[in-house]
């Protein structure tokens, strides 16, 4: 069977998604997560696109070992001198280099005729494979592009040196039997087209992404791109997940294999989610709370006699093993340690003694810890962010009579002293962070409150996520508790934190990368 490989764009076109904003040790995290869930071509950014960008591109090339890491640039020297400088010290460096092909990119957006698109990609890819030995272009809105013209493109890019021929569908436009056809017109027109792989980008307006996908590897497509959990601008982008999934599941149909390490699945898409704040719905394919549940009576019944009866696929499959977690008030660290390390985790010691001291914290309020419990708890901070303002007490007053009332003490690091201050609110969150913004003396906005159960019961743990914006830099934060308010100001006092370091790091930027053309 052929080899179909995947592209994953999570770092780059995931986090063009509203609200997300990744620092360089989030997109590093999940990086090496993406490293060990197989994936075979990582784009870790734009390095163009800020200093900041470029050097988490930077910090991504080279902890990745094993995976191509690809700098996104447009067809203009700037940005491939950017990506050049950014991506120096990979192990597996490589360039992903785009410009509209589509007739009405090229008359609203560039302003150019036809041969000066052929020009432009054909200069772009030379340059590009002067500094890089992996060298993918893309045709952007492909899929609104008239085929002939899109063979005109191949044919200068290819002999330039182009590895990688990307024919996305930028707008999510197009059904799956257009697409596939896209790319046996390719196959049946292009000279040489057999010396690049096709490559297949979708994105999902019309909710037919994965769709599209699965049409074009049928079609002969040797790659496609994707991000976990189907984050990306607008609608999203292909679920690289549900790809592998139905390519697993139906591997008598797609006679295809991909070789990644699917039961890693769960755990990527948990990740994401979490770095990114962008919660998975209940009943998304794969990696859903819900994809594996069963409440119908019949179904029950019928997954009791034969699972096969109602799961086309198996849980464990993709890591998603039922295991209960089963520390206790009276575990001890070296049982705490090993847990982590079964779970995956690898972290320094001063990191397990802080998680610890939540664990403990939290195997006080709650009867039953479980695994998703602990999950959250590590992943909280895992950007490992500098802190400068850390909860030390929180205290409410509040009646549906009377005005709420917030009591906060925060330690500063950088005073080294407790502060504490006291606020009115119109309900107990709106209280408690007036209280946080007069004790770091920050007034900030808040764009987004998002609230979410870890697991079921009276006493679950609570996740809070929060979008914050002071002029025009907006961070996320994020907190765990047993107490949804507590878990507010944890979120809150995260957010401000990135803010703070934020503001130091836009400080030291240099002047932005050139706009090209």
């Amino acid at each position: 069977m052929r080899r179909v490989q995947f592209f994953d764009t999570t770092l780059r076109d995931g986090e063009q998604s509203p609200g997300v904003n990744l620092n360089a040790k989030e997109k590093v995290a999940i990086a090496l997560q993406l490293e060990r869930l197989g994936i075979h071509v990582m784009e870790a950014g734009f390095a163009a696109a800020s200093p900041g960008d470029l050097e988490a591109v930077r910090q991504v090339g080279e902890a990745v070992k094993e995976a191509t890491v690809v700098s996104l640039a447009r067809a203009v020297p700037g940005d491939i001198e950017k990506a050049r400088e950014a991506l120096r010290g990979a192990e597996n460096p490589g360039i992903h280099v785009f410009l509209a092909t589509s007739p009405i990119h090229r008359k609203y957006k560039l302003n150019m005729t036809r041969d000066e698109v052929l020009e432009k990609a054909e200069i772009a890819v030379r340059l590009a494979k002067k500094y890089f030995p992996h060298v993918e272009f893309s045709m952007e809105d492909g899929g609104r592009t008239e085929k002939e013209f899109l063979c005109q493109v191949a044919e200068r890019v290819i002999p330039a040196g182009a590895d990688v021929l990307n024919i996305p569908d930028t707008v999510g436009y197009l059904t799956p039997g257009e697409y596939g056809e896209i790319f046996q017109y390719l196959k049946a027109n292009v000279r040489g087209i057999e010396k690049v792989k096709l490559s297949a980008h979708c994105h999902d307006d019309l909710g037919m992404a994965v769709a599209n996908t699965l049409a074009a590897i049928e079609a002969g497509v040797e790659q496609v791109e994707g991000t976990i959990n189907g984050i990306g601008e607008r609608a999203g982008n292909t679920a690289l997940e549900e790809v592998a999934m139905a390519l697993a599941t139906r591997e008598d149909h797609f006679q295809v294999v991909t070789g990644l390490n699917l039961r890693e699945i769960a755990k990527t898409s948990r990740l994401v989610s979490k770095l990114t704040g962008m919660p998975v719905p209940g009943n998304k394919a794969v990696v859903g709370a819900n994809a594996f549940a069963h409440e119908s009576g019949i179904h029950q019944d019928g997954m009791l006699k034969n699972s096969s009866t109602y799961e086309i696929m198996r849980p464990e499959t993709v890591g998603l093993e039922a295991t209960r977690l089963v520390l206790g008030k009276h575990s001890g660290r070296h049982a705490f340690r090993d847990k982590l390390w079964e779970m995956g985790y690898r972290l320094p010691e001063e990191r397990i003694n802080s998680l610890f001291i939540r664990f403990k914290e939290l195997a006080d309020r709650k009867k039953n810890v479980e695994e998703e419990d602990l999950v959250s708890l590590v992943e909280e901070k895992w950007g490992g962010e500098e802190e400068i303002f850390t909860l030390e007490t929180i205290q409410l007053s509040y009646g549906n009579r009377s005005v709420p009332t917030a009591s906060v003490r925060i330690f500063d690091l950088r005073r080294r002293q407790a502060l504490e201050e006291a606020a009115c609110g119109n309900g107990s969150v709106d209280a408690i962070f007036k209280a946080i913004d007069r004790v770091t003396g920050e007034v900030m906005h808040l764009e987004e409150y998002k609230i979410a159960s870890v697991t079921h019961g009276k006493d679950a743990l609570g996740e809070v996520f929060v979008k914050l914006r002071q002029g025009d830099c907006t961070v996320q934060g994020r907190g765990v508790s047993t107490d949804v308010l507590e878990a507010s100001a944890r979120a809150y006092i995260h957010a401000v934190n990135r803010l703070a370091v934020r503001v130091v790091e836009r400080k030291r930027e240099t002047v932005p990368a050139s706009s090209g053309s």
